[in-house]
């Protein structure tokens, strides 16, 4: 199990209180499963993962790598594109990391489907 899955556990809990948050807190706890069976806290795979916590994984983890850390430097948006095209139908959704991508090459503004990405995100499955 990941390091801070304790730390995700008492999200859920926590937004699992608020009835109306409790959606949320369901893709929470699945934020950090694998398209491939192989994430936790659920082991859950493909499309067992809620849609929603489809989106969150691949966004949350191209903010990660394009990021400093404390413990690294960011990677270029170049090379975390690649992270996400050599990580696809593992460790993501395909469909997920393709429409990231695509609107991270979208010229201008990428709104209307980052918009689209967040709605797919709140909807429930």
């Amino acid at each position: 199990m990941g390091v801070h899955a304790p730390a995700h556990a008492d999200r859920e809990r926590i937004l699992s209180a608020a009835p109306a948050l409790e959606p949320v807190a369901r893709l929470v706890r699945s934020s950090h499963e694998r398209w491939d069976g192989t994430g936790y806290p659920d082991r859950l795979a493909g499309e067992q993962i809620p849609l929603g916590a489809r989106v969150v994984a691949v966004c949350d983890a191209y903010e990660a790598m394009t990021a400093d850390r404390p413990y690294r430097q960011a990677l270029s948006a170049h090379d975390a594109r690649q992270e996400l095209r050599a990580n696809a139908g593992t460790q993501f959704d395909p469909l997920c990391a393709e429409a990231l991508m695509a609107a991270l090459r979208a010229p201008g503004p990428a709104r209307p489907v980052r918009d689209s990405m967040i709605r797919i995100a709140q909807r429930p499955d």
